[in-house]
């Protein structure tokens, strides 16, 4: 199983990007992908999250009025539209695949909070840059 995102770059203040996570490999039905961030020197972030089976999505109280997350299933496809950006949004974002496995469920709003551990498959990152 691959993630491969795409997408970043460098953007002036109040610009827009829109990020891609492509999922390959994967024969499985149920999943969630959420998108983290981290800049130099800090903590990873939980940036928003999307269940494309159901469209249960999640966000950062950071970027829910700018960002929108959406998903293209026969694509396999999560992309991040990333709106307003501001200087504070500089840093790696990544996505990352936690699977939900046969009748489990999963509480969207709690997975921005789950520790890297407990993801199956994350991707190398795509760097995105915010100017002042």
């Amino acid at each position: 199983v691959q993630l491969v995102e795409s997408g970043g770059g460098l953007v002036r203040s109040g610009g827009s990007l829109r990020l891609s996570c492509e999922v390959s490999g994967l024969n499985f039905r149920d999943y969630v992908i959420a998108w983290f961030r981290q800049a130099s020197g800090t903590e990873r972030e939980g940036v928003s999250c999307i269940r494309p089976s159901t469209g249960d999505t999640a966000f950062a109280d950071a970027v829910k009025d700018r960002f929108i997350i959406s998903a293209d299933n026969p694509k396999k496809t999560v992309y991040l539209q990333m709106n307003s950006l501001k200087p504070e949004d500089t840093g790696v974002y990544y996505c990352a695949l936690l699977m939900i496995l046969g009748d489990g469920d999963v509480n969207i709003a709690t997975v921005l909070s789950r520790h890297d551990a407990e993801f199956d498959y994350r991707g190398q990152g795509t760097q995105v840059t915010v100017s002042s």
